[in-house]
Parts: C-alpha cells; structure tokens; sequence
C-alpha cells in the first residue's frame, strides 16, 4: 500500500483554513461540487461534470478545528483522506495524509497532482495566492 502525505503553509488563521475544509459551498470553489456536512457518518459525493467524475465519501473524523477525515472512493481509488491542521507563529500548517492506494501508480500520482493544484485553488480563496 501507497500513501500520499502533503505539507501546505498558510498564513490565515486555523478556524478560516478549517472552514475551507468544511463549509460545501467554500468547498465547492476550490475543490469541486459537493453535498458535504462536517458530521460523522454524513455521506456525501463530490462532483466533477466536466470530466464526469463522481466521488463518494462518508465522514469519518470530526475534531474542530485540528482533524478531518472521510473516504475518498471515485474513478480507479478507494481511499481515505485525512486532513490535519496546526497553528503557530500566526501561521496553519496543513497535512494531507490519502492512504489506501495499492501502490504509486497512476492514481497515486494523479492524487498527489490533484491536490496539490487544488491548494493552490484553497490559496487563492484564502486570498494567498
């Protein structure tokens, strides 16, 4: 098994990072359409109508504002994504940890691509970019 952990830095505070990652229509413009609700057991699908990808998730881990966790399982994965958050030094350190890949194929690298492009979108929001 594969796993794909990714640092990100941002200078917002951890509750504005925290509701990037929770609210569906922040959601919505940096990662893609959703149904997404914070609650443990809530499942949910990302949407992507451009490349007709849907992705079904049923959260996993709610711990304001430090852990979120649910499935990820769309197209060829089915994995777990983890978020976890520190502040310090008026600074979010964000961690991405999506365990579940068989190995560092395709997937993996289109995971590891995705998501960090995706960021790069939350960045913008955050008004960082």
């Amino acid at each position: 098994m594969a796993k794909l952990s990714l640092n990100f830095e941002f200078n917002s505070p951890i509750h504005k990072v925290w509701q990037a990652l929770t609210d569906s229509s922040t959601l919505a413009e940096w990662v893609m359409a959703n149904n997404f609700k914070p609650i443990v057991g809530y499942k949910c699908k990302f949407r992507n109508e451009e490349i007709s990808l849907v992705v079904d998730s049923e959260v996993l881990v709610v711990d304001e504002p430090y852990k979120l966790s649910y499935t990820w399982i769309g197209g060829p994965i089915d994995t777990v994504v983890t978020w976890t958050l520190e502040e310090g030094d008026g600074k979010t350190v964000l961690h991405l940890e999506q365990t579940g890949f068989e190995e560092m194929d395709q997937a993996f690298n289109g995971a590891k691509y995705g998501w960090t492009y995706k960021v790069d979108a939350l960045r913008q929001w955050l008004g960082e970019g």
